[in-house]
């Protein structure tokens, strides 16, 4: 639940270096009770900042194979908006599997759960959770805990963006309170008929709130628009 994260968070808003950080994933890492925590973020400019928790031979031996290149988790968040589990990735191919289990030789856990993460100005980062278990214990654990990995993810991702840029804060477009919450509902892969039941509007009104939305942002349909929103930060998932 969100409360097992709150003395975490709190701690975190004296964050002020990006040390400082990465000393309190090692915190965050032992308050959700996983094997590893990994925060790696990609600014517009393509500089790069990992807080994690692996071990350093693992870290180098990664970068010196460019692992990055293979590994089901970077390329599987690269392309989602939403959560996954590990098990619904692809590991099928021979190199893959040889990744994984060299990982586990390292010291990273069977079982996890990334969350793709885009910020504004084209920022990207990947919130990853691993953790050693049986299916079963991997599945009761992300039931119970799922919203407090994500809370933890978001907060720590605004964090890097603070230290980063001196704030979090950007400039934005105007949207309204039901534009963000029609794109987010698509972001989050609902179909329009679901969306604009969990709104408790017509279709077609939601219709008239995307083609605002989509207005507003510049974008030439429904996806890019909401691409462009999850990018400018303006929808968070």
């Amino acid at each position: 639940m969100p409360e097992l994260v709150e003395p975490f968070l709190d701690n975190l808003q004296q964050v002020r270096t990006l040390d400082e950080l990465t000393r309190h994933i090692v915190e965050l890492r032992d308050t959700l009770d996983v094997e590893h925590v990994v925060y790696h973020s990609v600014n517009s400019t393509g500089e790069q900042y990992a807080a994690l928790t692996y071990s350093d031979e693992w870290v180098e031996r990664y970068l010196d194979k460019n692992y990055a290149r293979i590994d089901p988790v970077v390329q599987g968040c690269y392309r989602r908006f939403v959560p996954v589990d590990w098990k619904a990735l692809d590991w099928s191919g021979k190199q893959q599997r040889d990744f994984m289990a060299e990982a586990i030789d390292a010291g990273v856990g069977n079982q996890g759960f990334s969350l793709p993460i885009r910020g504004p100005n084209g920022q990207f980062a990947c919130f990853t959770v691993n953790h050693r278990s049986s299916d079963d214990q991997w599945e009761k654990y992300t039931r119970e805990n799922m919203r407090a990995v994500i809370l933890a993810a978001h907060f720590v991702n605004q964090k890097a963006l603070e230290i980063e840029r001196g704030t979090d804060l950007v400039d934005q477009k105007s949207l309204s309170p039901r534009e963000v919450d029609t794109l987010r509902l698509l972001a989050m892969g609902y179909s329009r008929a679901q969306a604009s039941d969990a709104l408790s509007i017509s279709e077609h009104t939601l219709r008239v709130y995307l083609e605002s939305a989509r207005f507003k942002l510049g974008a030439s349909n429904t996806t890019h628009a909401v691409a462009r929103a999850l990018s400018l930060g303006l929808i968070v998932i």
